[in-house]
C-alpha cells in the first residue's frame, strides 16, 4: 500500500467548508476529523465528523489560527493528512511547512508557491515576468491628482481588510495609516501598496487545478463583481458577456501564473476587467475558493476530490478538463442587515429549510436550532443553482431563496432575491459598484403585503388550542382571550405587530363568531378559507393565498409564496422601562470593545460623527459615533470589555443645534 494514500483527514477549519470537505471524504471512504473551539462545541461540522478535537478558547487567534494546536490535534486523532479549507491558515506557508514536517500530507499547494503569492507586491513582480497583464503600481509618496482615484491594499492578505479607495490627495496620508494599521492587525504585516482604482471594473477569476505531472487545467471563468466591502455576495460561472478572445486571454494568463510558481492543487487567479475589456491581474488565491461550487456545477467535477487526488500524488484524470455545460449562480446567505450598513446579526437560527429541486445545492454549516455567534464570519450558507442557461439558473436561484424558510436573525435573503431580479444583473451589466448604486432601492420597501401577513399571523394565534391561549377555568373553559383583549364575539379584537427589521407597526382587527373561524374586521376583499395554528389560507381580492405560521416566543414568522415576514407581537401598552435616555450609545450587537478615542473620558467635549468607541464582532469592526455635538456625561466602555447587544456604552448630552448621525459604522470585514 502506498504511504501517501489518505485514510484519515483533519480539516483545519470550521462551518460550511468543513462540512463540504467531509461530504467528499464520506464518498471516498476517508475518516474525518474536526477541530473546534469552545464556541463551536455543538456546531454542525463537529456533529458530522467521525472524530473531533477541542481547541480550548473561543477567539480565532486562540484556536483555529493556532497551527501548533491543529497539528497536535491531527496527531492525537491519528490523521495522516490536513486540509486547510479557506480562510484561517489556508494560505499560511509556515503552517503548510509545519504540517509536512510532522509527516502529514498537506492538501494544498507547495509551500514555495504559497510564499511567492502571499505578498501581493511580490506576486505582481513575479506575474510581470510571466507576461500576465498588470496595473502599474503607484508610489503614494509621489502620487498626484492624475493618479486619482487610488486603491490602497494590504500586501499580506485579502477579504477587504486594509483596503481603502482614495479620491482626494489630502486624505491619502490618513488612509495610508489606517490601512496599514488594519493590515497589521489582521495579518501581522502592515505593508500597504497603491494602484489605480478602476471605476466600474468587473471582478473575474479563473479556477485552476494542477498536478505534479505537468498538467494545469483552466476551469473556465467566474464573475464575482457583486460585492459589499470588497467581499463577494453573488458569483456565477461562466462569467457572462465576455468575448472569446478575452476568455482565452484570461485562461492563458491563469495557466501562466500557475506555471510560474510550479503550482499544484486548486487555486484561483483573480483579475479586474475594465469597462473597456482590459484584464489586470489582482492576486492568486492559493486555496479553494468560497465560490468553487459554481465551477463544480458547470464542469461536473468535485474539486475537493481532485485536491485529495493531487495530494496523493496522482495525475489529473486527463490532460485537458471536461467541457462545461450550462450556467451556475451562487448566493451567499449572511446573517446581516444590508439596510443598516450590513451590520452582522447574531442569535438562534431557528429554521433553515431550502426547497428541493433539480439543479439546487445548499452548502451550509448550520441547521435549524444552531446559534450564530459573534466570533466568526456571519455567512450562514451558500445556495447554488445550475441550469442550461443563465436566465434559467438565475430564476431558479431567486425562487429558491424566496421560498426558503429562514427564521432567526435578520439575513440578506431579500437583498439577494432583488439583486438577482434587478435589470442590470439580468442584462449582465456587472461591476463592483453595483451595491454602491443600487443599495437603497434593493433594501427599500418591497412589493409584498405585510398587512395581510400580519392578519394571517393574528388568525393563526386566535385559533390555537385552549392549552395555548386559554387558561384553565374552574367549572369549564374560560372566555377566550387573545393577547390582552377579551375575546367577546360581538366586539372586534385587536392585535399589534412590529415588522422586523424595518420597525413598521401593523394593527389587525378581527372578530370570532361563536360557530366559525375568526374573520377579519374592516378588511374588505379578504375572506378566510382556512385558519389553523400553523397555516392560514385567505382569499384576497379573488386570489387564494397560503401562509405558513411559526411562532417562537413573541416572534411570529409568516412564510408566503412570494415573500417571508417576521413580526414581533407588541403589548397593548408600552413598557416605560424600554426607554433609554437621550444620547445613549448602545452596543448594536454582542462584541468586544477594542479601543476608545484618545483622551475619551466623562466630561469630554465631542463632535457630531466623531468616532468614540471601536467594537469588534464577527470579523467586523464597528465605530460607535457621537450622535451629535455635546458633552460625554458617562462612559461605561473600556478596552477588552465584552458587551451584550443593547449594553449602554456611553451617554452624550447633545447640543440642541447638533445634527444627529448614525451610532454605528462598520469597517471592512475580513
Amino acid at each position: 500500500m502506498r504511504s501517501d494514500v489518505i485514510h484519515t483527514l483533519l480539516v483545519a477549519n470550521r462551518g460550511e467548508i468543513a462540512c463540504r470537505i467531509f461530504r467528499t471524504c464520506r464518498d471516498l471512504g476517508i475518516t474525518t476529523v474536526a477541530v473546534y473551539s469552545d464556541a463551536d462545541a455543538g456546531a454542525l461540522h463537529v456533529r458530522e465528523a467521525d472524530l473531533a478535537v477541542r481547541l480550548p478558547g473561543a477567539a480565532p487567534a486562540d484556536t483555529y489560527l493556532r497551527g501548533d494546536l491543529v497539528v497536535a490535534a491531527a496527531r492525537a486523532a491519528g490523521a495522516d493528512a490536513v486540509h486547510p479549507g479557506y480562510g484561517f491558515l489556508s494560505e499560511n506557508a509556515a503552517f503548510a511547512a509545519t504540517v509536512q514536517d510532522a509527516g502529514l500530507v498537506w492538501v494544498g499547494p507547495p509551500v514555495k508557491a504559497i510564499e511567492l503569492m502571499a505578498s501581493k507586491t511580490r506576486a505582481k513582480e513575479l506575474m510581470a515576468g510571466a507576461g500576465v497583464p498588470l496595473l502599474a503600481p503607484v508610489d503614494p509618496a509621489t502620487a498626484g491628482p492624475a493618479d486619482l482615484p487610488l486603491l490602497l491594499k494590504a500586501a499580506a492578505g485579502g477579504g477587504g481588510r486594509g483596503m481603502r479607495v482614495v479620491r482626494e490627495l489630502n486624505f491619502l496620508p490618513g488612509e495610508l495609516l489606517a490601512a496599514a494599521a488594519e493590515a497589521a492587525s489582521a495579518f501581522g504585516d502592515g505593508e500597504v501598496f497603491a494602484e489605480p482604482y478602476v471605476e466600474r471594473g468587473r471582478h473575474v477569476e479563473v479556477q485552476v487545478m494542477a498536478d505534479a505531472h505537468g498538467s494545469v487545467w483552466a476551469l473556465g471563468t467566474r464573475d464575482c463583481s457583486l460585492q459589499r466591502r470588497h467581499q463577494k455576495v453573488i458569483e456565477e460561472a461562466p462569467a457572462p458577456a465576455l468575448d472569446d478572445a478575452l476568455r482565452d486571454r484570461l485562461h492563458e494568463a491563469a495557466v501562466a501564473a500557475a506555471r510560474a510558481v510550479d503550482y499544484r492543487g486548486a487555486g484561483t487567479v483573480e483579475f479586474l476587467v475594465s469597462a473597456e475589456g482590459r484584464p489586470y491581474f489582482l492576486e492568486m488565491n492559493t486555496r479553494l475558493q468560497v465560490e468553487h461550487p459554481v465551477t463544480e456545477a458547470v464542469f461536473g467535477l468535485d474539486l475537493v476530490a481532485l485536491q485529495l487526488r493531487v495530494a496523493e500524488g496522482e495525475p489529473l484524470p486527463a490532460p485537458e478538463p471536461p467541457q462545461p455545460t450550462g450556467h451556475a449562480v451562487e448566493a451567499r446567505l449572511y446573517a446581516e442587515d444590508p439596510a443598516q450598513d450590513w451590520q452582522p446579526q447574531t442569535g438562534a437560527l431557528l429554521t433553515l429549510e431550502l426547497p428541493e429541486a433539480p439543479g439546487l445545492r445548499l452548502d451550509t454549516g448550520y441547521t435549524g436550532g444552531d446559534t450564530i455567534g459573534v466570533h466568526y464570519d456571519p455567512m450562514i450558507a451558500k445556495v447554488i443553482a445550475h441550469a442550461p442557461t443563465r436566465p434559467e439558473a438565475v430564476r431558479l436561484l431567486a425562487r429558491a431563496l424566496e421560498r426558503a424558510r429562514i427564521h432567526g436573525p435578520v439575513t440578506n435573503r431579500d437583498l439577494l432575491v432583488r439583486s438577482l431580479r434587478h435589470p442590470d444583473f439580468a442584462e449582465a451589466r456587472l461591476d463592483t459598484g453595483f451595491y454602491d448604486r443600487h443599495l437603497a432601492e434593493l433594501t427599500g420597501p418591497g412589493a409584498g403585503d405585510p398587512a395581510t401577513a400580519a392578519l394571517a399571523a393574528t388568525l393563526a394565534e386566535a385559533v390555537r388550542g385552549p392549552e395555548a391561549v386559554r387558561p384553565t377555568h374552574p367549572g369549564g373553559p374560560a372566555p377566550a382571550r387573545f393577547g390582552a383583549w377579551r375575546n367577546v364575539p360581538s366586539q372586534p379584537q385587536r392585535k399589534r405587530y412590529r415588522s422586523e427589521p424595518d420597525g413598521t407597526e401593523h394593527e389587525v382587527a378581527y372578530r370570532t363568531p361563536r360557530t366559525a373561524v375568526p374573520v377579519p374586521h374592516e378588511t374588505p376583499g379578504t375572506r378566510v378559507l382556512t385558519a389553523k395554528p400553523d397555516h392560514v389560507t385567505l382569499e384576497v381580492n379573488g386570489v387564494t393565498r397560503h401562509f405558513a405560521i411559526t411562532t417562537h416566543g413573541d416572534r411570529v414568522h409568516v412564510d408566503a409564496a412570494d415573500a417571508s415576514y417576521t413580526f414581533t407581537a407588541l403589548p397593548r401598552f408600552t413598557d416605560p422601562a424600554t426607554h433609554t435616555a437621550p444620547g445613549s450609545l448602545l452596543a448594536p450587537m454582542p462584541g468586544t470593545v477594542v479601543r476608545l478615542a484618545e483622551g475619551l473620558a466623562a466630561g469630554a467635549t465631542v463632535e457630531a460623527g466623531q468616532p468614540l468607541i471601536w467594537l469588534e464582532a464577527m470579523k467586523m469592526e464597528h465605530r460607535i459615533l457621537a450622535p451629535a455635538s455635546g458633552t460625554l456625561t458617562a462612559l461605561h466602555a473600556a478596552p477588552g470589555h465584552q458587551v451584550e447587544v443593547g449594553a449602554l456604552l456611553a451617554v452624550v448630552q447633545e447640543d440642541p443645534a447638533a445634527t444627529p448621525v448614525p451610532l454605528s459604522v462598520p469597517e471592512e470585514t475580513a
